[in-house]
């Protein structure tokens, strides 16, 4: 059996000698002399004092063994009671002239006193009589030590009431209850049990009192393991009926969430008392079930018992927790019937009622009719205004609170902390933090960690890490805390540092710690790190939480692991939205638009409603794959959905009619949109800008800059471009000063290649060369390739030669660089070199990408390769070819056999041009079109110029609209004429 707790320091005397006198003085007791008292009292005091005694109360230090007895008592009015007449002949005898006791009626009277010590907390008066009680050398009986027991635990000094249990000659069932209850008392349930524990192990068996004082210790300390253990022992003693025993069982049972077995024990009670009435009550409270609270609270009313301000808030409490604000209201209509509506208990509750149904104007209502409401119900008032939002009004209510002359406690500063954080003012941030210092709780972990928080969500990283590190001890939370500001791109870097301090530190971390790190990881782009962090979730056997599971999906998916999303997503057992969005996005990002559409499918399949954030991530896999006629369906999904109006929505719809060739839909969002942010605006911009409509771009940025909006970087990528396809080389150069010079957006790799691409289709390859010159920048692929492209189209074999050598350096495993070279040769006739050229490439294992077209036609795609043979309607498709051939000879075509740079005959050359995949493509569109709709061709390469000419003259022959989107950009063919005006 376990030891007892506290063990009684072996140096003491004995607290009563074996002898008992035979006569005992009132005297004596009461005016003895301050050396005999000290003598009979004075033993040395032990080295160490209990944990139970609090050091700041002096009532609460040992004496010698307890303390000094005081000379005289103060003589206080229960000393002044004298026996009465009829007593003092039967119990009182005359020994010269001095009044003697009989031994029994001393040892009941010395009980008495202590029992009436205990009643008052006179500490020191109780100890006076202890001490007198050693001196004339009585033997207690057991009802005398147990009253010495009593009165010590109820003044609170257990380590005294435990010296007395220690020194009994025989401890009973009484002594060991009476014991039991006062570490109960003060707290200690555990000890308690432990104590019961010893009982038990001594053979002592426990009455109904010591059960149920051992039941409300398991209660306390929500044991009901023990507490079942002690159930078994109840039934087999015999007092399941005892009423006090039935109601700790309800109690312990309901406190530990078991309320069925609650319900089944208060059916068996024979009798059954408010206590248990209230226990049940609370035990279907505190899970929620209003329905039940309720019923119980029915069926009390119809018995005669009478319910109090314990039982409304009770029932109040669970009408809170389950959000029943009509049962509710019934409730509180009872509190105004019985008058308990403005005490404080009960006007709390229905605060915290009201509060937690969402009405926080009748919680407001309550509050003011209670009369001095204490800090309690200020918190709750207070914490009510701040969950309903309404955080002025709390920091309104709490500069009103200390008005009153009132303090906080922890719970009003927490509720502040939120209130302040959402309000996002750093000066009174930073005085509710004031605030905790100045009341004493800079030490409560809780505040700590809630100031933590607040400062990293605004953007006050140093406060945040002034507080931790202030703190005198961390947990999880803390870490946690620190962990969760730092997702941006400023301080995303700041998250594995600390992540593996929390390691080195010996914390084990939670399923809210790797969200944070994965979070991180994400902005990093740190797949080396996240996959450290994925292999301690696996070790931690947290691979399988949901969340975890789709923070680990988005980590890897903005590294571009694919393949590992996909993984984690096939062993997640409970798949919620996010987790679908995730995957969707994913793909999208990953340019599998296919994949993105299929998962949305299966996700509606599974009858999971999509927001507007999975919406948006397909529509964005649309774009990617031009899917128009699955754009389209999305559009009205979001229509149907009610997601119209989002502008993440509304941006992605714009973008996607855009890339899919619909340029006047896009503009049509766009128009239709009441307001418009960066992201709108770059979407149109940019939409323009491929498109070919420069002058519209240029525009709606004059328009952006007028409506207030800031541009962004990408805003100037969509101008700088509008600038290339146009041939506004002085604009352009504009622009690029205007970016820096008056926005203070540092020029990135992608605006430079902008730059070059303006003077490089322009011809000014000298000031390309002076461009690069001057950057001053590491080599880089995009700028490079950038110029090569610009070579080949003004035949620029020196600058192209240069261009080409440096980039199979950086990227040998690119093949368009090795076929523009070629082509740069080509086009000189230089074919040793070509030859060259095709060998480097098949020595370095480099492949050709072949070039290939795509339409879709009822909502399939159908993918053509140049010279292809193998589509189902081939046949069709060359018999159209030669058709629309023999139309275009008659107006004048004549194939311009330059662009096919093979050293092949004219013929060859001819004939294959006549088979390019874009008039593959365009061939089958004409078969299948529907008359006036649009035909819309994607070309994975730059559109040659013979194709180019070809499609001008079918667009003039044949009526037909015609878009294609090449390498580069939107070509609009139209009665002859291309959007581009020949200048690609």
């Amino acid at each position: 059996m376990p030891p007892i707790l506290y063990p009684i320091p072996k140096p003491y005397m004995l607290l009563f000698p074996k002898k008992p006198q035979q006569h005992f003085s009132l005297s004596n007791c009461f005016l003895s002399s301050a050396s005999a008292s000290c003598a009979a009292l004075d033993t040395p005091e032990p080295s160490t004092c209990s944990p139970l005694c609090s050091t700041k109360n002096p009532s609460c230090q040992p004496f010698n063994m307890f303390e000094k007895v005081p000379t005289k008592l103060p003589n206080p009015s229960w000393l002044k009671t004298k026996p009465s007449r009829t007593r003092a002949k039967s119990n009182f005898r005359s020994n010269g002239g001095i009044v003697v006791l009989d031994w029994k009626e001393r040892l009941k009277w010395y009980s008495q006193v202590l029992k009436t010590c205990a009643s008052s907390m006179s500490l020191r008066e109780g100890r006076a009589v202890h001490g007198q009680v050693i001196k004339s050398g009585t033997d207690p009986d057991s009802h005398l030590w147990v009253s010495l027991i009593n009165f010590y635990e109820k003044c609170g000094v257990l380590d005294n009431a435990c010296q007395v249990f220690d020194e009994m000659p025989d401890r009973d069932v009484v002594s060991w209850t009476a014991l039991i209850a006062g570490f109960l008392a003060k707290g200690h349930a555990s000890e308690g049990v432990k104590l019961f524990c010893e009982m038990r192990g001594e053979g002592i068996k426990p009455n109904e009192f010591t059960l149920a004082t051992a039941l409300k210790a398991c209660a306390t300390r929500m044991d009901s393991k023990f507490g079942k253990q002690l159930h078994a022992e109840v039934i087999k003693v015999g007092v399941l009926p005892d009423v006090y025993v039935g109601s700790a069982l309800v109690d312990l049972y309901a406190k530990c969430g078991e309320v069925e077995y609650a319900d089944k024990v208060f059916s068996l009670m024979p009798e059954q008392n408010a206590v248990s009435w209230n226990a049940l009550l609370n035990g279907y409270a505190q899970v929620g079930d209003s329905e039940q609270v309720l019923r119980l609270f029915c069926r009390m009313k119809e018995t005669e018992l009478m319910f109090n301000k314990f039982t409304l808030s009770t029932v109040l409490k669970g009408c809170a927790n389950s959000g029943d604000l009509r049962h509710g209201q019934l409730v509180h209509t009872m509190g105004v019937k019985i008058g308990c509506e403005p005490d404080i208990f009960v006007g709390c509750s229905l605060v915290d009622m009201y509060s937690k149904c969402g009405q926080v104007d009748d919680a407001l209502k309550v509050f003011l009719t209670i009369k001095n409401p204490d800090i309690v119900t200020w918190s709750a008032m207070i914490s009510c205004l701040d969950q309903q939002g309404k955080k002025q009004e709390a920091a309104e209510l709490f500069r009103l609170m200390k008005h009153k002359g009132l303090g906080p406690n922890q719970f009003t500063l927490a509720s502040l902390i939120s209130a302040a954080t959402d309000l996002g003012d750093p000066l009174y941030c930073r005085s509710i933090h004031a605030c905790v210092y100045k009341y004493g709780f800079d030490s409560e972990i809780l505040l700590s960690n809630a100031l933590i928080t607040m400062y990293m969500k605004i953007d006050l990283a140093s406060d945040s890490h002034q507080v931790f590190r202030g703190m005198s001890y961390w947990d999880v939370v803390s870490w946690n805390a620190l962990l969760s500001g730092f997702h941006d791109k400023n301080t995303c870097d700041q998250g594995p540092r600390i992540f593996s301090q929390m390691l080195v530190e010996g914390f084990k971390p939670n399923m809210y710690t790797f969200i944070s790190i994965l979070r991180s990881c994400s902005t990093l782009l740190n797949l080396e790190f996240g996959k450290q962090v994925h292999t301690h979730i696996f070790k931690d056997a947290l691979n399988g939480d949901g969340y975890i599971g789709t923070a680990l999906m988005d980590m890897y998916a903005k590294c571009c692991s694919i393949k590992d999303v996909q993984l984690i997503f096939n062993r997640l057992n409970e798949r919620d939205l996010f987790t679908w969005t995730v995957i969707i996005a994913g793909y999208a990002q990953a340019d599998q638009g296919e994949k993105a559409i299929q998962y949305f499918s299966q996700m509606r399949r599974d009858g999971v409603k999509p927001n507007e954030f999975t919406l948006a991530s397909c529509v964005r896999g649309c774009s990617g794959i031009a899917s128009l006629e699955n754009g389209r369906q999305l559009h009205s999904l979001a229509i149907k959905a009610g997601h119209f109006a989002d502008l993440y929505v509304a941006s992605s719809l714009a973008d996607m009619y855009g890339k899919c060739g619909c340029i006047d839909d896009a503009e049509i969002i766009f128009k239709g949109m009441d307001l418009h942010d960066t992201v709108m605006w770059n979407t149109i911009i940019c939409g323009y800008s491929q498109h070919g409509m420069g002058k519209k771009a240029l525009k709606a940025f004059e328009s952006m800059l007028d409506e207030g909006a800031l541009p962004d970087w990408v805003t100037f990528i969509g101008i700088l471009s509008a600038c290339s396809h146009m041939g506004f080389t002085e604009a352009g150069k504009q622009y690029f000063h205007l970016m820096s010079e008056v926005y203070g957006i540092t020029p990135l790799i992608e605006h430079y290649a902008c730059m070059v691409d303006i003077l490089g289709r322009a011809g000014k390859l000298q000031e390309v060369e002076r461009l690069i010159e001057n950057m001053k920048l590491t080599p880089n692929p995009l700028i490079w390739e950038t110029v090569l492209g610009a070579c080949k189209v003004h035949r620029n074999v020196e600058l192209g030669e240069r261009a080409a050598e440096i980039l199979f350096q950086i990227e040998p495993e690119v093949d368009s660089n090795y076929i523009l070279l070629s082509n740069i040769f080509a086009q000189k006739g230089r074919w040793d070199d070509v030859s060259k050229v095709r060998a480097l490439m098949s020595n370095q294992g480099v492949k050709k990408e072949p070039g290939c077209s795509w339409v879709e036609v009822d909502a399939e795609t159908h993918v053509f390769l140049s010279q292809d043979a193998s589509h189902p309607r081939i046949r069709d498709i060359y018999k159209t070819l030669d058709e629309l051939d023999q139309k275009l000879t008659l107006v004048g075509y004549i194939p311009n056999t330059d662009y096919v740079l093979h050293n092949v005959t004219d013929k060859e050359k001819r004939q294959n041009l006549l088979h390019h995949s874009e008039r593959l493509a365009l061939a089958f569109a004409l078969i299948n079109n529907i008359p006036n709709k649009k035909i819309r061709i994607f070309k994975n390469l730059r559109i040659c110029g013979d194709c180019h000419e070809y499609m001008k003259l079918i667009s003039d022959v044949t009526r037909q609209k015609i878009v294609v989107r090449d390498l580069n950009r939107f070509h609009h063919f139209h009665n002859g004429t291309c959007s581009c005006k020949d200048y690609w």
